[in-house]
């Protein structure tokens, strides 16, 4: 059954996906230019230095985590 207050294919659904996707995107591209290389590449090491940089330009911590775990 589905649920009217929900319904599978709500615009705002769709733009909540489409915004997630282009945020995840344009995190991996910020590790990528942190690393100098490919993001498929990063080791635990980079990840760290990327959450370090992300800090030292103010980045608050949910945004950090989430730009991590991208």
């Amino acid at each position: 059954m589905t649920d009217p207050l929900h319904p599978s294919g709500s615009s705002l659904r769709e733009r909540m996906i489409e915004d997630t996707r282009r945020d995840y995107i344009r995190c991996v591209k910020r590790l990528a230019a942190v690393i100098g290389r490919s993001s498929d590449t990063a080791t635990a090491e980079d990840l760290r230095r990327f959450q370090v940089h992300q800090t030292q330009a103010d980045m608050q911590p949910p945004g950090i985590t989430s730009a991590v775990s991208a």
